[in-house]
This record gives C-alpha cells, structure tokens and sequence, in this order.
C-alpha cells in the first residue's frame, strides 16, 4: 500500500460528525481560554478610562482654585446652591446605584434563561432520540 493511499484511509476513517464534533470542542475550548483574558481587558482599559478622567478633572478644579486665588475671585458659594449641588450628586450616585441593581437583575436574568435553555436542549435533544428510535425501529420492522 503506497504512502498516499494510507494517508487518505487514516484521513476518511472518521465520520463526518466525529469531525465535526472534534472541531466544536476545539473552537469552544478556544473561546473559554481566550473570553476571560478580553474581559480583562476591557475592565483595565475602564479602570484606566476611570482614573484619566478623575485626574483630569482634578487638575482642572485645582487649576482653576489656584487661578481663582491668584487673581482675587471670591470662591465663596451660598449655602443653598452648596446644598443643590450635594443634593444633585447624591442623586446621580443613587441613580447609579439602582442602574447598577437593574443592570446586576438582567444580567442574572439573563444568565438564568441561557442555564435554562441549555438545560432543555438536552431533555429536547433526548427527546427527539427517542422519537427517531421509534421511527426508525417501526421503519425497520416494516422491511422485515
């Protein structure tokens, strides 16, 4: 037997669904290695997004407090604009919050259906074999 003619027995040896299913493990076992290292860095680069926008707001208010001393401006707030603005950011923070909250319900919903489905495509899967068994052992006694 030449060389060529055991490379194409070795090749066809396996059933299309073999393969097939061999390349789907494949292809998710990739993809479990790799989703966790993209999280990652997605949540650095926000954190990093999170850190350049908190500098540069500060520099920017320190800025302008040392322009505002140098040149004399009063700085002085009334207390009731004082309490507008305190009052205003309390809200954004407990709006953030409940966004937050909203955000973490869907989330967990969301994965719940995904378990539930994947749950019911395997009774379904089961389902459907044994239904293909039926027909398939009334097919058979039909030949017989």
């Amino acid at each position: 037997m030449s060389v060529m003619s055991k490379q194409t027995q070795t090749q066809t040896s396996e059933d299309i669904y073999d393969v097939y299913k061999q390349n789907v493990e494949k292809y998710f076992e990739n993809a479990e290695s790799i989703v966790p290292q993209y999280l990652q860095s997605l949540t650095s680069i926000q954190a990093e997004c999170q850190k350049a926008c908190k500098n540069v707001i500060t520099s920017a208010i320190s800025l302008q407090q040392e322009f505002a001393k140098k040149t004399g401006i009063s700085t002085e707030l009334p207390e009731a604009v004082k309490n507008v603005i305190v009052d205003t950011n309390k809200q954004i923070i407990k709006a953030k919050s409940v966004q937050n909250q909203i955000a973490q319900a869907t989330t967990n919903s969301i994965q719940q259906n995904i378990k539930t489905w994947n749950d019911n495509a395997s009774a379904f899967t089961d389902l459907n074999r044994n239904i293909l068994q039926s027909w398939i052992s009334t097919f058979t006694q039909a030949r017989n």
